[in-house]
């Protein structure tokens, strides 16, 4: 896949812009817990983020289906440079918290819009029987970018404060714009045809109806979403975790966030092998168990080393099951249908994850760490019964999308 030019341009410039998000998942937590020493507080802002993205999320499968991809995501890269870098800019004059509160759910609205394109995108990238080696080398050096980023803006936060760790971020930002500039997507059918809200309205549904319809999408979008509300606020719990409950250091939350990244590359690369040799079935019902037990390990250890391996196993469990569920929504999803099928998805799936971070966050502030984890872990372990449809679905994705169910 490397010989194919406009794939490995895309597959570098995401992977550099996700070395700088690593930056801004570090520092951010780091900002807010300096100035209030609060979680709840960090978890409030996580759920901002996360209700701007649920809103963005129901209009934009609309908006990607009936433009250019290549220009969108050239556009939401551009946008959340600009975000980005006002925060170091207004911390000239001293720490602006409240912008904190403008810019995440600003810059996660946006995002949100990339995602939708992002995974529109690929199926112009590559052929349809390549998509989840795709998606696996992509996840996986998102996940090596993910080890690098932490470390390093745990050094750079010590050395240049919070707020140049953000700067970061927002330079990855502008140099992944520009990359995509150079990339090529095969041409695709959109929908140009929509000129009211009501035929507005009718796109929509035209993406929802095919994903309520397909019984397998269907299942998987309710389970994820209740996976979501159990984990969405784990990072601050994790963070939280590592500075006061074992007394870490800015380094020590990088090094544990950089070592966890660990298990995302290995299960991104181990999961094209494992759906080929035991289905899709019970490679997602798996994975996310084994999740799930990892959460609740978390919490019932003090042990750096262990708290580091335990989120390893957990962000690696997760990543079979994200790259699993995300490949086969490529695969049976018609091109022109699939901002749409995606947009709805994550409406869904995202619908109830601020919530879970409040609640989570509160509750590890009131209650302690270990106790929320072990509630979020046991319930996130649960998964279908080998008797659930999944566990007949096969690793061929030429397959017509009416035998997946």
């Amino acid at each position: 896949m490397w010989r194919d030019r406009h794939f490995a341009v895309f597959w570098s410039a995401q992977t550099l812009s996700v070395l700088g998000d690593g930056f801004a998942s570090v520092a951010v937590p780091l900002l807010v817990l300096q100035l209030t020493g609060s979680v709840a507080l960090m978890g409030l802002l996580t759920a901002a983020a996360g209700v701007a993205a649920v809103v963005t999320a129901i209009f934009a499968g609309v908006l990607v289906d009936r433009s250019d991809r290549r220009r969108l995501l050239i556009g939401c890269d551009v946008a959340r440079a600009l975000l980005f870098a006002t925060v170091p800019v207004a911390w000239l004059w001293g720490p602006q918290l409240w912008l904190l509160y403008l810019v995440l759910p600003a810059s996660a609205a946006v995002g949100m819009v990339f995602r939708v394109a992002y995974v529109a995108a690929v199926p112009g990238l590559v052929d349809v029987e390549r998509i989840t080696e795709a998606n696996g080398k992509l996840s996986a050096s998102y996940a090596v970018a993910a080890i690098g980023g932490p470390l390093l803006a745990g050094v750079v936060a010590a050395a240049f404060g919070y707020s140049a760790a953000i700067a970061v971020n927002a330079a990855s930002f502008a140099v992944s714009a520009a990359a995509l500039v150079v990339v090529r997507l095969r041409q695709e059918r959109l929908a140009r045809t929509a000129t009211t809200l009501a035929h507005l309205r009718d796109e929509l549904w035209d993406g929802a109806r095919f994903l309520w319809r397909h019984p397998v999408l269907r299942s998987l979008t309710w389970l994820l979403s209740a996976f979501l509300f159990l984990t969405y606020g784990l990072d601050d719990v994790l963070i939280y975790h590592v500075r006061d409950n074992l007394g870490g250091s800015e380094q020590t939350v990088g090094l544990v966030l950089g070592v966890a990244a660990v298990g995302t590359v290995l299960g991104s690369l181990g999961v094209a092998p494992l759906r080929r040799r035991f289905g899709f079935g019970a490679t997602w019902s798996g994975s996310t168990a084994l999740a799930g037990l990892a959460v609740a390990g978390v919490g019932a250890t003090r042990s750096l080393p262990a708290v580091a391996s335990l989120a390893a196993v957990y962000l690696g469990g997760l990543a079979v099951g994200a790259i699993c569920s995300l490949s086969l929504r490529q695969e049976v999803t018609p091109n022109h249908l699939l901002g749409r099928v995606t947009s709805v998805f994550w409406a869904t799936h995202y619908a109830l994850g601020p919530v879970g971070a409040a609640v989570i966050t509160w509750g590890a502030e009131a209650y302690g760490v270990a106790l929320v984890c072990a509630l979020a872990g046991a319930g996130a372990s649960w998964s279908p019964s080998p008797r659930w449809p999944l566990r007949s679905l096969a690793g061929d994705p030429r397959r017509p999308a009416r035998c997946w169910a």
